[in-house]
């Protein structure tokens, strides 16, 4: 923000998120009496579960700062067990929720595999051009204008269906240059990188979402005994995953600009993007670093599309050899069943060899080994700030795991539609939905709903293809939850790797989103009431 908007805010805007948070904090000491009970009865905190996920998205989407909103959360956290517990450790919300979270394995691997590779490897294309050239040369082949430049985008987000941080990384750095140059802006091609992430790793599910689910719901019901039959009834489940395929559908027609309504700041951003060539509002802040934008390339260096093509393609296909491998081996024992289950994806693997790959290729080339170090650590200075906004993000997420807040969530959706069986499947729908808007994460909500769900939906009408509803809806609600929540980590990443401002792309993402989950619903609704 400017400082000449800095200056022209109102006090008492200024003043909001303390007076927001303190409000939160004062709710939890209210509640305080009736904490310990809710805990014993549903495994969570009653209302007080809310507060923390609450108060963090009433402030992100009040202030549009995401990191202090996602801090302000954690906040209210430590006061909410505090008012539970009475241990003042409670309140110690770095050693008690900041630390374990940031020091977990899974923490780890994003940061030093999603971030740090991802910003290196694009700080040493900076100093090769290696993907301003691959811009270039998509420019005179593929690219005609602002459409066929977010249809290229949503066709690699397509190819790259491998789940939701892999595919907003991997389709965001490829296309961005290609967009920028034909005036595109970034709430629009970050819409297109986000929307074709997760919902396209549901629909294409070469990944490792069945095997996850198969480990969440084996042996809940009859039609779930084994893992292989979890797995299978997921591949049929797809064409029932309506949220996930209207939003890719949804998404193509947008990038093809035949849609009849985008929404206001949607509409507002192309317009100001085709018209003066802002790719952001002048107020934003956008995620990606000078650092990550910024060519260097050495006066004596020859750019060529190997330099964007080599660390793309390792990429990608060590990615694949653990499919590649499953194939030969289910072939090798006459069983294709074996396939699925002896999938594996080797990321950190890829991640790493393609940014080894891409300093030999411009040492190879005559760069200096300084200069090619010193790309690499600029590329890792560029994404400090999302390794912030995600470093609380994964902190919100364990308090929220301990607060029970999506237990909370489904208790008090679920109970009242017990009865309207045909609502079930768009209820578990919109349940899923909200958990994974206000945690920030699909997987997550899939933990605490999937193994609650289906038994429900089992024991209301055992028919499979009832069941294959619950299950898509499921499925799709909790991609929608994580892919418009400000504080997941697709949402952040997608950011990051298109260059645009966190909150930017939330509001211009949210109206086109909800459509397709309203339509996916409705559709749901609708062959419940035929499946009866």
């Amino acid at each position: 923000m400017t400082a000449r908007a800095e200056s022209n805010t109102p006090p008492w805007r200024k003043a909001a998120p303390f007076a927001l948070t303190a409000l939160a904090i004062v709710l939890a000491w209210v509640l305080s009496p009736q904490l310990t009970e809710a805990v014993d009865d549903g495994g969570h905190f009653g209302l007080a579960s809310l507060l923390p996920a609450l108060t963090t998205l009433v402030l992100v989407f009040f202030t549009r700062d995401v990191v202090s909103s996602l801090f302000l959360g954690i906040v209210v956290a430590g006061f909410v067990l505090f008012a539970s517990s009475g241990a003042v450790s409670d309140l110690n919300i770095i050693q008690e929720f900041l630390i374990p979270s940031i020091g977990s394995e899974s923490f780890a691997v994003i940061l030093l595999v999603y971030l740090w590779a991802l910003g290196g490897l694009i700080g040493i294309w900076t100093r090769t051009g290696g993907a301003r050239h691959f811009a270039a040369w998509a420019g005179e082949r593929i690219v005609r204008g602002p459409r066929s430049a977010k249809f290229f985008a949503w066709l690699m987000g397509i190819i790259f269906h491998q789940g939701g941080t892999i595919s907003t990384i991997l389709a965001g750095t490829t296309v961005k240059s290609v967009t920028d140059r034909q005036k595109v802006s970034h709430e629009e091609l970050t819409y297109v990188v986000d929307s074709t992430a997760s919902p396209i790793a549901t629909v294409i599910p070469l990944n490792a979402w069945p095997l996850y689910v198969a480990g969440l719901l084996v042996g809940t019901t009859p039609l779930f005994m084994t893992e292989q039959e979890v797995v299978s009834f997921f591949f049929q489940s797809i064409p029932f995953n309506f949220y996930g395929i209207f939003a890719i559908t949804l998404t193509l027609l947008f990038a093809l600009e035949v849609l009849p309504w985008e929404g206001k700041r949607m509409k507002a951003a192309r317009k100001r993007a085709r018209e003066t060539g802002k790719l952001d509002r002048d107020e934003a802040e956008p995620l990606a670093a000078d650092e990550l934008t910024q060519l260097r390339v050495p006066e004596n260096y020859r750019t060529g599309l190997a330099d964007f093509a080599v660390p793309l393609l390792v990429l990608v296909g060590v990615a694949l050899t653990g499919v590649v491998a499953a194939f030969f081996q289910a072939m090798a024992a006459g069983d294709m069943q074996l396939f699925l289950a002896g999938i594996s994806v080797p990321i950190a693997e890829a991640f790493g060899l393609a940014v080894l790959s891409a300093m030999l290729l411009a040492l190879v080339k005559g760069m200096d080994l300084k200069e090619v170090v010193d790309g690499f650590v600029d590329g890792c200075k560029g994404v400090t700030i999302g390794a912030i906004i995600l470093a609380l993000a994964v902190t919100l997420g364990t308090v929220s795991g301990a607060l029970g807040t999506a237990n909370f969530i489904v208790e008090i959706a679920a109970d009242p539609f017990s009865d309207l069986s045909v609502l079930i499947p768009a209820v578990f729908m919109f349940i899923c939905m909200a958990v994974a808007f206000s945690i920030g994460s699909s997987w997550g909500t899939y933990a605490v709903v999937f193994p609650l769900a289906m038994p429900l939906a089992y024991a209301i009408n055992p028919d499979p293809f009832y069941m294959s509803l619950a299950f898509g809806a499921v499925l799709g609600g909790a991609v929608f939850g994580d892919q418009c929540s400000p504080i997941s980590d697709t949402t952040i990443l997608s950011s990051l790797a298109c260059g645009c401002d966190v909150m930017d792309h939330v509001l211009t993402q949210l109206p086109l989103a909800l459509a397709a989950a309203l339509t996916g619903a409705t559709m749901a609704t609708l062959l419940a009431i035929f499946a009866m």
